[in-house]
């Protein structure tokens, strides 16, 4: 009877141990499948990332040879140069204008078979076949920790813009002679009409003596002419001494205001400076430019106008201010009115506001004008006064 029991209790134990088993067996076997589902998906997520990094990799490789391409048939020279200053590579073009591979050479000493000269960044080198005028500009590459320099052959490019230059100048040089054979004819013309009516017979005295002050006054255009010519040519500005513009300014005022008088103006002049202020220039130069401004509002300003002459300190800059009440400026001819012998004058020379402009230039100011705002025009001279300048 026990024997029953107890072989009774063993075979439920075992029965157990079995379901025991079982049910463990099942969890392991869905463990399986799902680790088997999970290597499946990481199989598949590595297959797609080995093939984007398959195609990533010829992609490179294709950007990589039509970068090699691009820099052997790039006519600019390139060179890349390691952390430590040395030419890692180099494209034919940079070869070539270097005058030989420099692979392996630390770049410091190319750079100093170089000789600096203008503009910043352009380099003189001499060859055996000649000189070279070579550009170079560098780039840091963080990543690499080296450089990158660029270089551009602009020898033609130089030769190009000298010659420009020569061309233009001996173009300037023709306009400007034949507008001063323009200018010189009427004068002259007009003195050989007068001079040959001297030759007259029974020519009365008093008509001689016309004849003769029309040929001198003409002589005289014609001389004023020549030297405004020659002063502008040779350059205004002959001396720089430290001029006292109160005192200038008011020597221009004697001239100017009996001029304005005779033609009817109101001559105003406004001098705002502080006690005592003066400025380097040419006293001559400076004055005579004035002069040519206030003279041109004079002669363009209508009977009983105003003619303004102001003079103050915007800045560091002194400011002359020229104002009239004529017809103003057209617009289509502003750009040209300080280009020489250009006039909108009868009887000018068209060399009075070029020579304004180069003494400006010459000093270091600058000359502008524009129209005013109810009517006239303003002219505006302002040259440099530094700090040690004001007394």
């Amino acid at each position: 009877m026990m024997t029953d029991v107890s072989n009774l209790l063993d075979q439920k134990t075992l029965e157990a141990a079995f379901e025991q088993f079982n049910a463990v067996s099942g969890q392991l076997i869905e463990a399986y499948n799902q680790l088997e589902a999970q290597v499946n998906v990481l199989n598949a997520q590595l297959d797609e990332a080995n093939n984007q990094l398959r195609k990533q990799r010829d992609e490179n490789a294709a950007l990589a040879e039509r970068l090699q391409r691009l820099l052997e048939v790039m006519p600019a020279g390139v060179v890349e140069l390691s952390a430590q200053g040395e030419v890692r590579t180099e494209n034919p073009a940079a070869i070539a204008m270097l005058g030989g591979s420099c692979r392996g050479k630390a770049w410091q000493e190319v750079t100093d078979s170089l000789e600096a000269c203008e503009p910043e960044g352009t380099y003189l080198l001499n060859l055996p076949e000649g000189t070279r005028r070579l550009s170079l500009q560098s780039q840091a590459l963080p990543a690499a920790g080296g450089h990158m320099v660029l270089i551009h052959d602009v020898t033609r490019l130089h030769q190009l813009t000298r010659e420009l230059g020569q061309q233009q100048k001996l173009a300037a040089m023709g306009s400007m002679a034949a507008s001063l054979a323009h200018q010189l004819r009427t004068p002259l013309a007009t003195a050989m009409l007068y001079t040959a009516n001297l030759r007259q017979e029974g020519l009365k005295p008093e008509d001689r003596l016309r004849f003769i002050d029309k040929s001198l006054a003409r002589m005289k255009a014609l001389e004023g002419l020549i030297q405004n010519m020659l002063g502008f040519v040779r350059g205004q500005v002959s001396s720089r001494e430290v001029l006292d513009v109160t005192a200038m300014v008011e020597d221009i005022c004697a001239v100017m205001a009996p001029q304005c008088h005779e033609k009817g103006l109101v001559f105003d002049c406004a001098v705002q400076l502080p006690a005592s202020v003066s400025v380097m220039g040419d006293r001559k130069a400076v004055q005579g430019a004035l002069i040519n401004l206030l003279e041109n509002a004079i002669h363009f300003s209508p009977p009983g106008g105003h003619v303004w002459f102001g003079v103050s300190m915007v800045a560091d800059h002194l400011l002359f201010r020229v104002e009239d009440e004529g017809s103003g400026l057209p617009s289509d001819v502003v750009d040209q009115l300080f280009e020489p012998f250009f006039t909108t004058r009868s009887g000018g020379t068209g060399l009075g506001l070029a020579i304004v402009k180069k003494v400006a230039d010459e000093l270091g100011g600058s000359v502008r004008c524009h129209n005013r705002e109810t009517k006239g025009s303003c002219f505006e001279l302002t040259l440099p006064c530094q700090e040690n300048q004001r007394l």
